[in-house]
Parts: C-alpha cells; sequence; structure tokens
C-alpha cells in the first residue's frame, strides 16, 4: 500500500482527505477532517495516515500535540505524541480485502521515528469490520452501548427495558414533545442546558466547550449533525447533539435542566433520537458508556438496548521507549522542583501525562 501523511492545514490536502473519506460507503463522521480539526489545540497538528493500494484504503485520523508545550517540558523539546480525536478511532480501513496491515504499521512507526512521535494513543471504534487491526497494545477499558435498528423502530421499542417505556410515556402524557433541529437553530438553547449539566456533574473543565466549538460543528459538519430538544410548555428542558454517519447515529452531547427530571423529557428525546434513526435508514445508534464501570449513566444507556452491551478499546503504542521513561522523567522533576510531587495514575497513557 502507498502510505503518506495528509496534513489538515493545508487546503489541497484536507480536500483529499475528505474526498477519499467519501469514497467509503460508510463515512463514518470520526474521519472526516473537519470532525478531526475541532479537537485541535494551539500548536497541534491534524493530520491523517493514509494508505492505498489494489482498491484497499486506510484513513488514521490524528492529533499530534507539541510536547514542547508542557509546563513541565525541557528547554528546546522538540518531539511530540499522537492521539485520535475524542470519541471512537481509527484506522479506519475499507475497499478491496485484504489489507497490508504489516506493511501500514511499518510505514507507520517509520514516519514516527522521522517526525519524532513517541507514542501513539487511540480510541477505537466500536466497529471492530471498520478497523485495521493493530500490531499490539489493544486492551479493553470499559463497555458501551449500542442500539441496533433492526426490525424498525417498532422492534427497538419492544426491546427496551419496561422503564424505559414507562418513562417514555409519562414524558407523553405530560405533554412532552421532540423537536429535530439539523440546522442548529437552537444552538443557544443547547448551550444552555449542556453548560448547566456540566456544572451539575462538577465535569473536568475540559467538557465546558465554548459556544464557538458547536458553531464548528454546525458550521462545517452540515448533514452530519443533529440537535434535538425536548420542549415542555414551548421551553426547552432537555437537549442532544448527534452525530450522523452513513450507518450510524452517535450520541455526541446533551443534558437535562434539574426541575424537569421528574417529566422523563432525556427518555422521550433519546425514543425520538431512535424513531429518527431507523426513518432515516441507519443500522445503529450508538450511545456510548459512563463515567466508571456498571454506573447510573451506563444503566440508563442500557436501558434502550438490553443485549447492546459492547467493549469499548483502547491502543497505545510506544515508537521510543527510552523517549517515553525519559519524559516521564521529566515531568516527575519539574514536579519536585515546584514543590509538589507528581504520582502517575496507573493504567494511564501515555504515562508522562497521566
Amino acid at each position: 500500500m502507498r502510505f503518506r501523511i495528509l496534513d489538515a492545514s493545508l487546503e489541497k490536502e484536507r480536500s483529499e482527505w475528505a474526498a477519499r473519506w467519501s469514497e467509503w460507503s460508510a463515512r463514518d463522521v470520526m474521519a472526516h477532517p473537519e470532525y478531526a480539526r475541532l479537537f485541535a489545540r494551539p500548536g497541534d497538528r491534524v493530520v491523517c495516515a493514509a494508505a492505498e493500494g489494489g482498491g484497499a484504503m486506510v484513513l488514521f485520523p490524528l492529533l499530534l500535540r507539541p510536547l514542547a508545550a508542557e509546563s513541565w517540558a525541557r528547554e528546546g523539546e522538540r518531539r511530540w505524541d499522537a492521539a485520535t480525536p475524542y470519541g471512537y478511532g481509527g484506522p479506519f480501513a475499507f475497499g478491496a480485502l485484504p489489507h497490508d496491515e504489516e506493511g501500514f504499521w511499518e510505514a507507520y512507526a517509520e514516519w514516527c521515528r522521522a517526525e519524532r512521535v513517541v507514542t501513539t494513543f487511540a480510541r477505537l471504534s466500536l466497529f471492530p469490520e471498520q478497523l485495521l487491526s493493530f500490531p499490539a497494545g489493544v486492551e479493553t477499558r470499559a463497555e458501551n452501548v449500542i442500539v441496533s435498528l433492526e426490525g424498525g423502530a417498532e422492534a427497538v421499542w419492544r426491546r427496551y427495558e419496561p422503564k424505559v417505556r414507562r418513562w417514555v410515556r409519562t414524558a407523553q402524557a405530560a405533554g412532552l414533545a421532540v423537536e429535530v433541529d439539523r440546522e442548529g437553530e437552537r444552538l443557544d438553547d443547547f448551550v444552555r442546558i449542556y453548560t448547566h449539566t456540566m456544572q451539575r456533574h462538577h465535569a473536568e473543565a475540559w467538557y465546558f466547550f465554548p459556544r464557538s466549538f458547536f458553531e464548528a460543528i454546525r458550521d462545517r459538519l452540515r448533514g452530519h449533525f443533529a440537535f434535538f430538544h425536548t420542549l415542555a410548555g414551548g421551553r426547552v428542558v432537555s437537549s442532544d447533539l448527534v452525530l450522523c454517519s452513513a450507518e450510524h447515529v452517535y450520541y455526541f452531547l446533551g443534558g437535562t435542566l434539574e426541575d424537569a427530571f421528574a417529566l422523563g423529557p432525556n427518555y422521550l428525546l433519546k425514543h425520538a433520537v431512535m424513531r429518527w434513526a431507523a426513518e432515516e435508514g441507519k443500522r445503529r445508534v450508538v450511545l456510548g458508556g459512563g463515567y466508571e464501570p456498571n454506573d447510573g449513566l451506563l444503566r440508563y444507556k442500557r436501558g434502550f438496548a438490553r443485549r447492546g452491551v459492547v467493549p469499548f478499546r483502547i491502543a497505545c503504542l510506544v515508537h521510543d521507549e527510552e523517549g517515553c521513561r525519559g519524559l516521564a522523567e521529566d515531568r516527575a522533576a519539574a514536579a519536585a522542583r515546584a514543590g509538589a510531587p507528581w504520582v502517575p495514575r496507573p493504567r494511564f497513557f501515555p504515562p508522562y501525562r497521566a
């Protein structure tokens, strides 16, 4: 396979990336260059490790993060590490089979050496048939929920847990209704409810996306998103943003006003997403997982698909063992000088970012 790196900062290469993506029948939104660009910090590079040959194609979207940007980095640091954007990543593989997996990984490792990339961290797609196999470093970290739309909306309804059906009926009896918003016309309502929800959960700062983040989705991913709003008496009380691929719909971000919980607006909203996705001809809805194993959020999502629990996997590749150890030592030394000893979190990858 012919291997090359496509840089999303260059319009020609970004267009080539998008053109290759459009040739894929599944057209997973998380492989699109505009999706990857959403998560780039200042100084990051957004690239795609792409390969093709014999009718097969591979797209591996990545954020290259400069280690020099870290407060603990040594002066003159020139190395990088790589990570897939938030969500479910690649390397996505499609086209004629078999794919030249060994050749791809050899080329990728050589490129990492040349570009001084120390590690690669990948959050993997929940659909193994979309992925190139990893040479090593793959492990299961959590459970996620996928709702199959096989049989249509009525079959999906019958597969809900009884509790979910009761909540949907409660919301309907209270006069709640769900509005589908393909243009982001109620973006202010969504941002207000999402921010309220993150504050209520005391979420990490990273999850407090600014309005400009959602504006970028609205403006650069047209046709690949939809907002769903539950209204009570004309007031939006629950709101979700979903991302749309050719085959799948992904719950992305959302929330509910606390004073509306008793009406079950979030249950009615998720039910509306299922019906809409089935009518759109999608195969599955991905609801994601929880914060902790078997927590309340995961149990809530599992209510929509009792047999839909699947493993969420990550891949951790070290391209420079000595460099990886040295970076952890640099961080520990900087923390000691500051009088705040640093202890890395167990199982966090890469360890020097723990």
